[in-house]
């Protein structure tokens, strides 16, 4: 049987990844080989590897690799831990392919060690485009070192075949987090106040904002300017979800329980709240405040608006129902005020995504099941007319 190895970092991938699991796990020619890391294993961000064996999915592997630092200098040597750690484990379960999404530096560790091991990489949601963050070179060199590529729009798969990957091995199957949209049952108004106990109130915010981690301005002066900006709402409820472990991302979840403490009747904050209550949160609240992919993949599906802050989103495929706006507070302001007008919920209306809808991991999990691995480690540059030349030219 067909061992595959899938590895997940962070709650919000594993979420991305959750109908995966199931799909190769139910499958009786295929072996699940789970491997988690990251901030699953840190209490600071939730333990979250036990959701995880809650939900019905043995962990084969857990490589610790998250240092108590996150400055780039101690972020590189979390790196350097994983890669040590990620060697040992692909040593051990020798799967036949392994399955990596996104563009976090985690999985690029994962996706250096299946390389120099020999193993066939698969990667999900490649081909995209994230100009304020390094999420942007590490995705593309994800993309360099896999062998399967599935993206999220037909945009995005010739963004990978421009990056010189065959056609044949790049397949466009829409993003794979709107099969949580289709499939779950999701929390009604008054189920989900229950559930993180606390009022939505006349008007609600989800707020969401992660480091910029290619400015050289500090994330720290623009999560003042958003904290700033909410100020100007004085009547919303306010649900944010806490940053990620980049640089700068502990010193804004501070700042984020200093809000909340400060604004205890309309605010609340959570490290992670799981995919059935944050697609609930999508589904019930007015707006989609900050610089998070799901505000541009996911929040349409609820034809919610979007404020998408900042340059962290930058080159995404973004669909009317998304506000781009600058880091100040009165261009946040602004953009909140637009998404809330009569006249922009007309627009949503009419909106439709433009990533599928939904029923991608199946497809995902046929590619993986029947793809031919022989001779798969062995990639040829594929040129398009874009970058095709002649020697003469050379010369």
């Amino acid at each position: 049987m067909r061992k595959i190895c899938v590895v997940t970092g962070s709650r919000a991938e594993y979420g991305l990844l959750y109908w995966l699991l199931k799909e190769i796990q139910e499958d009786a020619d295929l072996v699940l080989q789970l491997v988690v890391t990251g901030m699953h294993l840190s209490p600071e961000f939730g333990l979250t590897y036990q959701q995880i064996e809650k939900d019905g999915f043995p962990i084969d592997a857990k490589v610790e690799m998250l240092l108590s630092s996150d400055t780039p200098a101690g972020i590189t040597k979390s790196m350097g831990v994983g890669l040590i750690g990620f060697a040992d484990v692909f040593e051990r379960l020798r799967p036949d392919i392994v399955v990596v999404l996104g563009d976090r530096y985690e999985i690029m560790v994962a996706a250096q060690a299946a390389m120099v091991a020999r193993i066939p990489i698969a990667h999900l949601h490649g081909g995209e485009s994230t100009e304020g963050a390094i999420d942007e070179a590490i995705r593309h060199s994800i993309t360099k070192m896999s062998h399967l590529h599935f993206t999220a729009t037909e945009t995005y798969r010739q963004r990978v075949i421009q990056l010189g990957e065959h056609p044949d091995r790049v397949f466009h199957v829409g993003a794979i987090g709107l099969d949580h949209i289709r499939k779950l049952p999701l929390l009604n108004r008054e189920q989900f106040e229950q559930s993180i106990s606390f009022e939505l109130g006349e008007r609600c915010f989800l707020v969401t904002y992660h480091p910029l981690t290619l400015s050289s301005v500090s994330s720290v002066e623009y999560m003042q300017q958003l904290l700033d900006a909410l100020d100007q709402f004085p009547d919303a409820h306010i649900i944010f979800t806490k940053p990620n472990s980049d640089p700068d991302g502990r010193n804004m979840a501070r700042m984020i329980d200093e809000y909340v403490a400060a604004n205890r009747e309309r605010a609340v904050a959570f490290v992670s709240l799981g995919q059935v209550r944050y697609l609930s949160a999508l589904q019930h609240v007015d707006v989609v405040v900050g610089n998070s992919s799901s505000g541009i993949i996911e929040a349409p599906m609820f034809k919610k608006p979007t404020v998408n802050i900042g340059s962290r989103q930058q080159g995404r495929v973004k669909g009317p129902s998304i506000i781009d706006c600058g880091e100040s507070s009165e261009e946040i302001v602004n953009a909140i005020k637009k998404g809330l007008s009569p006249a922009f919920q007309d627009v949503l209306a009419n909106c439709e995504s433009l990533y599928g809808q939904g029923n991608t991991a199946p497809a995902i999990k046929h590619i993986l099941k029947t793809a031919r691995l022989d001779g798969i480690l062995i990639k040829s540059f594929y040129e398009t007319d874009m970058c095709t030349y002649s020697k003469e030219a050379e010369q």
